[in-house]
């Protein structure tokens, strides 16, 4: 298979010059050509014909937003990776970005790191980026076929926690899902959503304007209730506690799971270690496997897993894990996960109301 070409677009000329040096050293990867400013890059895509795009966000001129636009309008499907700042701005200036299309983001490495250490950073990260998003770009997209697990058995169970994992195209796939929860969603729901510090901040406060439940990043100490979500905070793990008869979040610093804090499956066992068959898990679009081993607690302890399907995930790497280790009780397309979510719920509460009848 021939390398995937990558067009580098970035004003700063250390910053294509780092960008071209960490990606020449992966066989898979090849710089197909550089730009410095959202114009030219326009006008060498049909002549360097990348798989994938770089593009920095704060530029001169034409800026990445602006760029980012431009490319949607003419090439919808051509992955485009957002570099950005670890601010505030930054992070408000990416989840637009998401918004408007970007596959993903990377966070620029900051002025008190070696070169070495930055080159490092972005060779791990990018170039599985990079594999990742062209490489399932390039690969026709199937659609997957549901595995069950004895769903209907399972649906008797009274839901009691509503428990979400995504990564790579997450803040769009959360902004489908969590605005169509209903004001009176009779459960609480926590959320891993794999992000540094200031953007799921910057995610809540997106989500909540747009939604009926009110929607916050978790705080220490803070106790679970219905009408409210809860995003684990970046570079903590979230967890579940009881507290007398109450559930509690905790944040730790525990060491990184599947390379991630906070992890879905740190938050996947937590739940069912309290919630046992009580508890609702969806596995949504991200790289990597975070979640299998947490969906496998949940369905040990007799909770429910839904997982997005391959057509409508941006990469089917998490909810592919829990499928091909045959966890998922049931596979929805993006758009039907939130109706599912509310079915699976309310069926649940009502037999749940017809069993004290008798």
């Amino acid at each position: 298979m021939p390398p995937l070409r990558v067009l580098i677009v970035d004003d700063s000329v250390v910053v294509r010059k780092l960008l071209s040096e960490a990606l020449a050293s992966s066989a898979e990867v090849q710089v197909a050509g550089t730009a410095s400013s959202g114009s030219i890059a326009l006008a060498k895509i049909p002549q360097v014909n990348p798989d994938l795009i770089t593009l920095d966000i704060e530029m001169p001129g034409m800026n990445g937003i602006q760029t980012l636009t431009e490319i949607r309008k003419q090439y919808p499907k051509l992955p485009v990776i957002m570099f950005s700042t670890l601010t505030e701005r930054g992070a408000a200036i990416t989840l637009e970005a998401l918004a408007l299309g970007a596959s993903d983001y990377m966070t620029k490495p900051t002025n008190s790191e070696s070169l070495a250490g930055a080159m490092e950073q972005v060779r791990r990260e990018l170039i599985v980026k990079i594999t990742s998003l062209a490489g399932s770009h390039s690969r026709p997209r199937s659609v997957s076929s549901p595995r069950s697990l004895g769903a209907k058995k399972k649906e008797r169970q009274r839901i009691e926690i509503l428990a979400i994992g995504t990564s790579t195209g997450g803040p769009n796939a959360l902004a489908e899902i969590v605005p169509q929860l209903p004001e009176d969603f009779p459960v609480p729901v926590v959320v891993v959503q794999h992000m540094p510090p200031v953007f799921t901040r910057m995610l809540a406060d997106r989500l909540n304007a747009q939604s009926f439940l009110t929607v916050q990043e978790a705080e220490a100490g803070h106790t679970l209730e219905p009408g409210h979500v809860w995003i684990a905070r970046g570079d903590y793990h979230l967890t579940l506690a009881h507290k007398g008869s109450t559930v509690t979040l905790n944040l730790n610093q525990d060491p990184p799971e599947n390379f991630c804090r906070p992890a879905v499956d740190v938050l996947f066992r937590s739940a069912a270690e309290v919630y046992g068959a009580s508890t609702l898990g969806v596995v949504m679009t991200g790289m990597g496997s975070d979640g299998a081993r947490g969906a496998a607690h949940i369905g040990e302890a007799g909770g429910q897993i839904l997982v997005q399907d391959e057509a409508s995930s941006v990469v089917w790497g998490m909810p592919g894990a829990v499928v091909n280790a045959g966890l998922a009780d049931k596979i929805c397309a993006l758009q039907e996960i939130g109706q599912e979510v509310i079915r699976r719920v309310n069926v649940s509460r009502m037999q749940g109301a017809v069993a004290g009848n008798f």
